[in-house]
């Protein structure tokens, strides 16, 4: 049995998308040891609700002051003094942002190691391991950590994880030592994207490669992704042709995605490509190729002209969505 703890980042007020696969994945590894989930911000509210569904035992809700925005130094020493006081034997984070940020700095208050960015997580020899990809995904590396409790950063939608058993979800709040003056002051808070809706978090993803040949060809998407509730991602090669910002680029250097649909337009099919979209439920390919490698990974492949088959796929849900 292992017990675990898993941090589950907040956003306006809701559990982020990455919680669901941590909790599942932790209760399948925990062989019916603690699941635990931990929670970090000025004011939670509801935001442990439904926690208890998604695998976790428990709930710990850590509120303060200090707390209202990431700052560094606080909430490393409020996740450091939370994992103090639960005493896991593993703690799981997603590797976003925030936590490649905050997991290392926590780490590093209780003296113990972290493995970042793995993309799996499975029983060793010695405790929980993780995976890793090397050599931009061509190869993978097995990851142990000796210290107790093992850290891990997961990088998110990297596994698929269903029929989970459901905890109890017991909440508990935890008073950590925190100063109100954590040394810095933030004046504003401004989330790129405004609207859009974030790649790993999208449950449908329209993506276009180099094929597109600029940044305004891009365009094409907007009214299909506004239809399909969609985010716009890009392939490595669009982004490194400036027709794209990193923060929308899928695959081994960019956002790992899960969406139930994924529509590849004008894209190859890059092994680095395909390390970021693969565990995709539906997988529908335009490309002009037939010999593409992307229809080798694609439920369904189009031999078409994106500049052609996007409009009619637009027309086509306009007509569907109408009736």
């Amino acid at each position: 049995m292992t017990d675990i703890l898993v941090f589950c980042e907040v956003s306006d007020g809701k559990v982020k998308g990455s919680a669901r696969e941590l909790l599942g994945k932790a209760k399948e590894l925990a062989d019916g040891g603690d699941v635990t989930a931990l929670l970090l911000g000025s004011d939670l509210g509801d935001a442990a609700e439904g926690l208890g569904a998604l695998g976790a035992d428990s709930v710990i809700k850590v509120e303060h002051s200090a707390l209202e925005h990431y700052v560094p130094g606080a909430w490393a020493a409020a996740f450091s003094q939370a994992v103090e006081d639960n005493n896991p034997d593993v703690v799981l984070g997603a590797a976003t942002a925030l936590g490649k940020d905050l997991l290392p700095r926590a780490a590093a208050l209780l003296e113990v190691g972290v493995a970042v960015d793995v993309v799996d997580l499975f029983e060793g020899d010695d405790g929980i391991a993780g995976t890793r990809t090397i050599y931009s995904g061509k190869a993978l590396a097995t990851v142990n950590v000796s210290s107790e409790p093992k850290f891990f950063s997961v990088r998110p939608n990297s596994f698929v994880v269903d029929g989970v058993e459901a905890g109890d979800g017991d909440v508990e709040d935890f008073e950590p030592d925190l100063d109100d003056d954590s040394g810095y002051v933030v004046t504003d808070v401004e989330t790129s994207g405004g609207a859009t809706i974030e790649l790993t978090e999208a449950n449908r993803i329209i993506a276009g490669g180099r094929s597109l040949k600029s940044a305004e060809n891009f365009g094409i998407f907007t009214e299909a992704a506004g239809l399909l509730g969609a985010a716009v991602g890009a392939s490595r090669a669009a982004v490194d042709a400036g027709y794209a910002g990193h923060s929308m680029q899928v695959g081994q250097t960019g956002k790992v995605v899960n969406p139930q649909l994924y529509i590849a337009c004008g894209i190859s099919g890059a092994i680095q490509h395909l390390a970021g979209m693969r565990t995709s439920k539906v997988i529908v390919s335009i490309n002009k190729d037939p010999e593409a490698p992307i229809f080798q990974h694609s439920t369904y492949g189009i031999v078409g002209d994106l500049f052609e088959v996007v409009p009619l796929l637009t027309e086509e849900l306009k007509a569907v969505l109408a009736d």
